[in-house]
């Protein structure tokens, strides 16, 4: 009789614990995309920073974006991805948006890091407006010249995500060739 007793406790104790855990904030296919798409953004904006200015023209071969080029787009891509999220809208500046990519590419590394870290708040914010339910709704969206279509939100969210990892990976390779470690692989600190 003991050991029922004990085994009933062992199974118990734990349900009890998960149901007394908050759901997540907007479903669980939000939570996992806004979980991992804020990691990447962490990573993005700690590698840009920790990369120094003389860097900023570096590609490993010619037919490669340099580093600048890569800041500049992916603020660029934010503002594409995130603007889908909800009806919250970001926009680059006019300075931005007016300007060539291959010169914005070539801006002081201050002012690429600047924008990028403007356009993943904007990101964050509208990350906030998504929940699961907002996923199989339709928006429209456009790249360059060709004409609107319809897609599901969560294209935007998942090509978000993918837009970030392939990015991320790009610079992290960069810096690697450059001798310094990429945030990903930095020793983590010590659980408290």
């Amino acid at each position: 009789m003991k050991m029922s007793r004990t085994a009933l406790l062992v199974i118990a104790l734990p349900m009890s614990l998960v149901a007394q855990q908050p759901a997540p904030v907007g479903g669980p296919v939000t939570t996992v995309f806004r979980g991992r798409t804020m990691g990447l953004q962490r990573n993005i904006a700690q590698a840009f920073d920790s990369i120094p200015e003389s860097k900023f023209n570096y590609k490993p071969t010619p037919a490669q974006l340099s580093v600048g080029y890569i800041a500049q787009h992916l603020s660029s891509d934010n503002y594409f991805f995130c603007n889908q999220f909800g009806e919250k809208k970001g926009a680059p500046s006019a300075e931005e948006t007016s300007t060539a990519d291959s010169i914005k590419a070539k801006w002081p590394k201050d002012k690429l890091v600047a924008n990028l870290k403007a356009s993943l708040t904007f990101c964050e914010e509208a990350f906030a407006q998504i929940d699961d339910s907002k996923l199989g709704e339709d928006v429209t969206m456009q790249f360059g010249n060709n004409p609107p279509r319809k897609t599901p939100r969560a294209q935007m969210v998942l090509g978000h995500a993918l837009d970030l990892a392939d990015h991320y990976s790009q610079i992290a390779n960069y810096m690697r060739l450059n001798g310094m470690l990429p945030p990903s692989a930095l020793p983590r600190p010590p659980r408290p």
